[in-house]
């Protein structure tokens, strides 16, 4: 490419945030019966009700930046899963979701500006602002249950292996699981 590409940075977050949530998700899936649940030091008290945390927050800001008004009903349940199995399924499509999203993004629609339903008032912030704090804040919750993944039985995996090409030797079987090329990555 001879030109900078705004959106590609968005783009790799969205893959890198999907690739993240697969890889955390199928650790998750390792735990002894009872771990998933068990409280934990951390700012939610289990690994599984920050990751409900992380998909509810999910559905709240990609529906307003898809257009939707779904709002706080995205919070209505708490912890709308209670196994890892039917999160990790769930997360996948709200994460393959963003991805749509962000293939799209264009420079324009980048400084678009979204509402995002509070109750009693919408919320307006630009696209870029929107999607820079939904990852940030999809990467500080996976931080933790990886930091309470160690107090299990299974190992906390590598989260961070991803955009860069040189990491292209860490991901070879998670990129086959999920369908994509080192190609789709690193355009």
């Amino acid at each position: 490419m001879s030109t900078f590409d705004p959106a590609r940075a968005f783009r790799k977050f969205a893959y890198n945030n999907a690739f993240a949530n697969h890889r955390l998700l199928h650790a998750c899936a390792a735990l002894k019966a009872g771990e998933f649940e068990a409280p934990r030091t951390s700012f939610f008290p289990s690994i599984k009700e920050t990751l409900n945390h992380i998909i509810t927050v999910d559905w709240f800001y990609v529906d307003g930046m898809e257009g939707g008004t779904l709002g706080f009903q995205a919070f209505e349940v708490d912890e709308p899963f209670d196994d890892v199995e039917s999160l990790t399924q769930a997360q996948a499509k709200v994460d393959q979701r963003l991805i749509d999203l962000c293939e799209v993004l264009t420079p324009e629609r980048l400084i678009s500006i979204v509402s995002l339903h509070r109750g009693d008032r919408i919320q307006q912030e630009r696209m870029d602002d929107v999607l820079a704090h939904l990852f940030q804040h999809q990467t500080h919750h996976r931080g933790q249950v990886h930091a309470m993944l160690a107090g299990t039985s299974v190992a906390p995996p590598q989260l961070d292996e991803f955009i860069v090409a040189d990491d292209a030797r860490f991901r070879g079987r998670e990129l086959a699981e999920l369908g994509w090329s080192e190609e789709r990555l690193m355009r």
